[in-house]
């Protein structure tokens, strides 16, 4: 393992631990609240706080696991762990919204209003401060890492803002300003965000799984770097993808045919220097082919470098 690879390391199982512990933390103040008020928005605040101590346990899972260098069964390394850590807190969150949703419907057409509001109030206070907390280390490590599965931890954390300001807002409402239906209409909203992010957060972990290809303006920057080197004379069949925070590409390169295999080796080793100069850590594989050969079809056999071929 690389210092990179061993820092990315300890920096996602450092938040994924401080998930877990203010995870742990809310969750005993929430389940103490909640029986102190019986409300349906407390209620949904609990369940997502639940959910996040089980997810933030599997994302530790997961980066631990996707922190493991390659080995001989898994030869790319196990960096997918991540999507799936972030595809088993989407799961457990669609889950969630949908119970929250069924009891807010509930308590709407039965008229149940809220038994105290104190409480729910003072604990939704200190779970957003516990939270801006953990949200500024996640966003110092994210930043560092570009982890998956912590951003879907991130993602989680963020909605519990504006999930715990819901909270107040109905418990306000209901029992200060008698507003009738106020608790099981936040309730609903809750679960209706809780939904609408875990649409998003699987759109992302799905991408990582299916190896879908970097996004046009990185995969510019990498051509842009391949055409820097003289001796290359065309660029076809660019694959990318990415797995955990690691990437890969390959792609075949057009030398002159006259060239001896000593001199083709020499230019992909060249080429792989410059790609790693502004790709730290990303694995290239190069298939060199004499200029004028494409054997491919369609799309893979795309000349994506025409200027050079051209010699401009």
């Amino acid at each position: 393992m690389t210092p990179e690879e061993a820092e990315r390391a300890r920096l996602t199982r450092s938040a994924a631990i401080a998930s877990i512990s203010v995870a742990i933390l809310l969750a005993g103040m929430k389940i103490w609240a909640v029986w102190q008020t019986d409300s349906t928005a407390m209620l949904g605040s609990l369940a997502d706080t639940s959910l996040d101590l089980i997810a933030s346990i599997a994302t530790l899972v997961g980066v631990s696991v996707a922190a493991q260098p390659a080995d001989e069964n898994h030869r790319f390394g196990h960096g997918k762990a991540e999507a799936l850590s972030a595809m088993f807190q989407v799961v457990l969150i669609a889950l969630s919204a949908f119970g929250l949703a069924f009891r807010a419907i509930q308590q709407w057409i039965e008229g149940g209003r809220v038994a105290s509001a104190d409480e729910g109030i003072v604990v939704s206070v200190i779970a957003i401060g516990a939270t801006l907390g953990l949200l500024a280390w996640q966003r110092y490590v994210i930043a560092r890492s570009n982890s998956i599965a912590i951003a879907t931890d991130h993602l989680h954390y963020k909605s519990d803002l504006f999930l715990n300001a819901a909270v107040i807002a109905a418990l306000v409402l209901d029992r200060y300003l008698h507003v009738a239906g106020s608790d099981p209409f936040f309730g609903l909203a809750i679960a209706i965000w809780l939904g609408w992010g875990a649409f998003r957060a699987a759109g992302e972990a799905i991408d990582h799984l299916m190896d879908k290809e970097w996004p046009e303006e990185k995969r510019q920057e990498f051509l842009d770097v391949l055409a820097k080197h003289p001796q290359l004379r065309g660029v076809h069949d660019l694959r990318t993808r990415n797995s955990g925070a690691r990437d890969f590409v390959q792609f075949h390169a057009a030398v002159d045919g006259n060239m001896t295999v000593a001199e083709a080796h020499r230019v992909m080793d060249e080429l792989e220097e410059k790609i790693e100069a502004e790709f730290p850590g990303v694995e290239v594989l190069i298939h060199p082919d004499p200029e004028g050969l494409v054997d491919e079809q369609g799309v893979a056999a795309e000349e994506l470098l025409p200027g050079v071929r051209d010699g401009d």
